[in-house]
C-alpha cells in the first residue's frame, strides 16, 4: 500500500534535503539540465549509516553533491560552494557546525538534523555563531524527523547498539533506562511523522513495550497539540481504519528466534558472514582481494532468491550460470561470420549486421549477469566452506526439531555439543534446547551441561536464560499473591520486565504451519476480534482524548508496524511478510526494532548479562536461586 512505503518516503525527503530543502526538478525537463548547484555534504557516522542503503556515491552526484565529509574529520576551506549538513542534534555536532560557520569553510551552511534540534542547542549555536559574526552563513535549519534506517521497502532500524543488554542490565541506572526509552520512542516518532500518520498503539502490560507505548503517546498527544503540525495534512483525509497499528514487543517475549540457526540464504549471509546495512563485506583470500557486494533490491538474483533455503539457492546459481553460458554461445554463433560452415554472401550482410548490432546491445546485460552471478557464485562459496566446517545444517536440524516439535534425539543433540560448530554455535543450540522444553530431564540437562564444559564454552548466556526460567516457575508456582508478587517486583528490579513471558512465547513457538508467536500475536491484533492472546494488550490512541473510556478503535487494520525492543531478526521479518501475503484481504505489514542482530551478536549479550548478573565462567557449579 503506497501510503505505509517508508523507505521511498524517507528517500524522497532526503533528496529534497539534498536539493537545499526545495522539491527536485523533475528527470528530464529543462529545469532539471539548468539546476547546476554544487554542493558539499557533510555528515555524521550515524547518517552516514542512514544514507548508505539509500542512495550510493552517483545517485549523490546525480543530486549535485560532488564530495561528501564526515564531520569529525579535518576538512578544506571550499568558500564558494553551499554545504549541506545532517546530523544528529547532539552538543558535539552544534559545536563542530559552529566552529565550521566560524572558520568559513563554505559559501552558505544548510543545516539538516534528523530529529529535533533541542531548544538549548539552537540557543548555543545561535550564540556561537552571533559571537563569530557568521550568522549570516546559515542559510537555513530544519528538523528532519528522519532518524531511522531503512534496510528495505517494509523493514527499518533505529540502530541502537547492545539495547537488550542496556534494558535488562541489573546495575542500570533508572535514568539510563530512561532515556533509553526515550530515545526508542523519538526513534518510533520519527517513522510515524514519515509516514505522515499517527498510528494506534498496542503492547503487553509491563515492560519495556509498555515504557516505550507510553513516552511514543505521551510525544504524539503534545506535538499534535501544535497547530499546524507534522500530521495536519493526512489527519483530515485518514479515518481511523486507514490508520495502522503499531505493535510493540520486548524481545523478551521470544528469545530463541534471536538465538536460532537458519537454513535461509538471506539469514545465512546475516549470521555467518555478517551482512550490515545491505552491504556484505567479504575477507580476502586465494581466489582474490577483499570486496563489499551490495544486496539489495537493485541485485535481481537477491530479490528473487534470498529467502530460499541453501541448497536451493546453489541449484539457482548453476541454473543461472549454464543459462548464461547458453547466451553467450548463442551470441557467439551469430556473429562468428559464418552459417553452417559457409560463408555469408552479399545478400546476408544485411542479417549479419543486425546479429552485430544485437550482440554489441546485448553485452552490457550479458556482463552485469555475469557479475551477478559470480558475486553469488562467491558468498555461496564461503557459506558453504562454513556449512561443512561448522555442521551448521545439523544445527538447524536439530533446533527445528526441538522448537517446532518439542521433541529432541538426545544423541544427535549431545553429539553436536561434542562435535563440529564455533563456541557460540553450541551455546546457542543449548540455550534453544533449555527454552524449547518448560521441563527439562534432569539427567539430560545435566549431560548438556557437561557437553558444555567439556567443549570449554562460557556458561553464562546459559545460566542467565536457565536463572530466568527458574524465575518463571516460581512464579508460577507461588500460591499466595503476597509471596507472588515480592517475586516478581525482584525479577523486574534484577533481570528487567516481561520475565513470564519469556518461555510463555516459546511453549507456543510454532503452530502447524511453522507460524511464530510473533506473526501469530501480530494476526490477532490487526484482526482486531476479542482473542485471550491478545485482549490484555494496552491500547494507547495519540488522537483519542486521554480520558475517553469508549471509543477506542481496536481493528480490524489493513497495515501494521510491528517493533521489537531488544533486537530484531530476519527471521520474523521473513514471517511477518508472509503474513501479509497470505492474507485476505492482504494486509501491509512493515518490521522495526532497536537493532538488527545476528545469533552470534545476540547470544553475546545475554552472555553479558549473565556475568553482570554474577553467572560467568564455566564452573561445575553455578550459582542456585536465592
Amino acid at each position: 500500500m503506497a501510503e505505509l512505503s517508508l523507505r521511498q518516503k524517507q528517500l524522497d525527503l532526503i533528496v529534497r534535503m539534498l536539493h537545499l530543502n526545495q522539491p527536485p526538478p523533475p528527470p528530464g525537463t529543462v529545469a532539471e539540465q539548468e539546476e547546476e548547484v554544487y554542493k558539499i555534504l557533510v555528515l555524521d557516522s550515524f547518517c552516514f549509516s542512514l544514507l548508505s542503503p539509500l542512495l550510493r556515491v552517483a545517485d549523490l552526484r546525480k543530486h549535485g553533491v560532488t564530495l561528501f565529509f564526515p564531520i569529525d574529520k579535518p576538512r578544506q576551506r571550499v568558500d564558494d560552494v553551499p554545504a549541506v549538513y545532517f546530523l544528529r542534534p547532539t552538543q558535539a555536532n552544534a559545536d563542530r557546525v559552529a566552529a565550521d560557520a566560524a572558520a568559513a569553510l563554505y559559501a552558505s551552511f544548510h543545516l539538516n538534523f534528523s530529529s529535533a534540534l533541542p531548544r538549548p542547542l539552537l540557543d548555543r549555536l545561535a550564540a556561537a555563531a552571533a559571537a563569530s559574526g557568521s550568522a549570516h552563513r546559515v542559510a537555513r535549519l530544519a528538523d528532519q524527523y528522519l532518524d531511522f534506517v531503512s534496510l528495505e521497502d517494509n523493514l527499518f532500524s533505529l540502530a541502537q547498539a547492545r539495547s537488550y543488554v542496556a534494558l535488562n542490565d541489573p546495575r542500570a541506572a533508572d535514568a539510563d533506562i530512561e532515556a533509553l526509552v526515550d530515545a526508542v520512542a523519538l526513534g518510533l516518532f520519527c517513522v510515524a511523522a514519515t509516514l505522515g500518520t499517527v498510528p494506534v498503539i498496542r503492547c503487553a502490560r509491563g515492560g519495556a513495550a509498555e515504557m516505550v507505548a507510553a513516552a511514543l503517546d505521551a510525544r504524539l498527544r503534545d506535538h499534535l497539540l501544535a497547530k499546524p503540525n507534522l500530521f495536519t495534512e493526512s489527519s483530515a483525509s485518514v479515518a481511523s481504519f486507514h490508520r495502522p497499528v503499531l505493535c510493540l514487543f520486548d524481545r523478551n517475549f521470544d528469545l530463541s528466534v534471536g538465538i536460532q540457526h537458519d537454513w535461509s540464504y538471506r539469514p545465512l549471509v546475516h549470521d555467518v558472514l555478517g551482512l550490515k546495512l545491505n552491504k556484505l563485506k567479504m575477507p580476502a583470500d586465494k581466489s582474490g582481494p577483499a570486496k563489499t557486494y551490495d544486496l539489495d533490491d537493485s541485485d535481481p538474483f537477491w530479490v528473487a532468491n534470498s529467502w530460499s533455503v541453501f541448497p536451493k539457492v546453489a541449484e539457482e546459481i548453476e541454473a543461472q550460470l549454464a543459462r548464461y553460458k547458453r547466451d553467450v554461445d548463442e551470441v557467439n554463433q551469430r556473429t562468428g561470420g559464418s552459417k553452417g560452415g559457409v560463408e555469408f554472401e552479399g545478400t546476408d550482410l544485411i542479417g549479419n549486421t543486425r546479429h552485430l548490432m544485437n550482440a554489441v546491445n546485448s553485452l552490457p546485460e550479458l556482463t552485469e549477469r555475469k557479475k551477478m552471478i559470480d558475486k553469488h557464485t562467491n558468498i555461496a562459496t564461503v557459506l558453504l566452506g562454513h556449512i561443512k566446517e561448522r555442521s551448521l545444517d545439523g544445527y538447524c536440524d536439530c533446533e527445528n526439531e526441538m522448537l517446532a516439535k518439542g521433541t529432541v534425539d538426545r544423541s544427535t543433540l549431545l553429539g553436536l555439543l561434542r562435535g563440529k560448530g564455533t563456541k557460540e554455535d553450541k551455546l546457542r543450540l543449548a540455550v534453544t534446547y533449555l527454552l524449547s522444553f518448560e521441563t527439562p530431564p534432569a539427567s539430560e540437562l545435566e549431560q548438556v551441561e557437561a557437553a558444555l564444559r567439556e567443549s570449554e564454552v562460557d556458561m553464562s548466556a546459559f545460566q542467565y536464560v536457565k536463572r530466568i526460567k527458574s524465575l518463571d516457575t516460581q512464579i508460577a508456582a507461588s500460591s499466595s499473591s503476597a509471596s507472588r508478587s515480592n517475586i516478581v517486583d525482584w525479577a523486574e528490579k534484577l533481570y528487567g520486565q516481561s520475565i513470564s513471558v519469556v518461555t510463555a512465547g516459546v511453549k507456543n513457538l510454532l503452530s502447524s504451519g511453522r507460524q511464530l508467536a510473533l506473526t501469530r500475536t501480530v494476526e490477532a491484533l490487526m484482526e482486531g476480534k476479542p482473542n485471550p492472546e491478545v485482549d490484555n494488550y494496552l491500547l494507547f490512541d495519540p488522537r483519542a482524548p486521554r480520558l475517553g473510556g469508549g471509543g477506542q478503535f481496536k481493528g480490524p487494520f489493513r497495515e501494521a508496524i510491528v517493533f521489537m525492543i531488544g533486537g530484531g531478526n530476519y527471521i520474523e521479518y521473513r514471517s511477518l511478510m508472509e503474513l501479509a501475503e497470505r492474507s485476505q484481504p492482504s494486509k501491509h505489514i512493515i518490521y522495526g526494532a532497536t537493532e538488527l542482530v545476528n545469533g552470534v551478536e545476540f547470544i553475546e549479550q545475554l552472555a553479558e548479562l549473565g556475568q553482570k548478573a554474577g553467572l560467568g565462567g564455566s564452573s561445575n557449579h553455578p550459582p542456585t536461586l536465592q
